[in-house]
């Protein structure tokens, strides 16, 4: 008996019509799977969550500088200042977790005029461990008592950043003024 076209009707292969069927949904099957697969994306992680390291920090006033080192305190009893994922190390701050972070400073000095230009210098590094040091930014008073920044950089878990003020000025302690922080971005 001829065969009509359709592949279902014929005595010498009777069963391709449903050979015919399942490849079809076989095919209909993989190509869902690689739409939803590369559709797929997974969802940022929302600042709440555990995953998310900030840290926002004042400066801490327990006596006078004994080294040009400045020392930070975070804590929601503070005010404005608190930690999630880094921790204070000596009023360093230490990183828990590597990735990619937005570093921020600002520093005011206390009882300064414009004139004559104050000669200090503030820098934000990378002080610990001593294989990791380097300095990330570097900011002279050269135009007035304020100076603040900000970068991007890739910290190390395990990195501790230091923050030292040069000369023998004083920052303020107002924490509008003089503030330091970081917060990750990516892994």
């Amino acid at each position: 008996m001829p065969e009509d076209g359709s592949g279902c009707a014929g005595r010498r292969r009777p069963h391709a019509c449903v050979l015919r069927a399942a490849l079809a949904l076989l095919v209909a099957a993989v190509v869902g799977i690689c739409i939803a697969v590369c559709s797929w994306r997974p969802a940022q992680v929302p600042p709440e969550s555990p995953g998310w390291d900030v840290a926002e920090l004042q400066l801490n006033h327990t006596g006078p500088r004994q080294d040009p080192r400045l020392h930070w305190q975070g804590s929601p009893a503070l005010g404005r200042s608190f930690l999630r994922g880094p921790e204070l190390d000596n009023g360093q701050l230490r990183i828990h977790r590597g990735g990619i972070y937005m570093v921020h400073i600002q520093v005011t000095l206390a009882n300064c005029s414009s004139r004559p230009r104050p000669r200090a210098t503030l820098t934000v590094g990378i002080c610990s461990p001593a294989a990791r040091s380097i300095s990330l930014l570097r900011l002279s008073f050269y135009q007035g008592c304020s100076v603040a920044s900000q970068r991007l950089t890739p910290l190390a878990r395990g990195d501790m950043l230091c923050t030292n003020l040069t000369g023998t000025f004083t920052p303020s302690r107002n924490t509008d003024e003089t503030f330091f922080g970081v917060q990750w971005v990516h892994p």
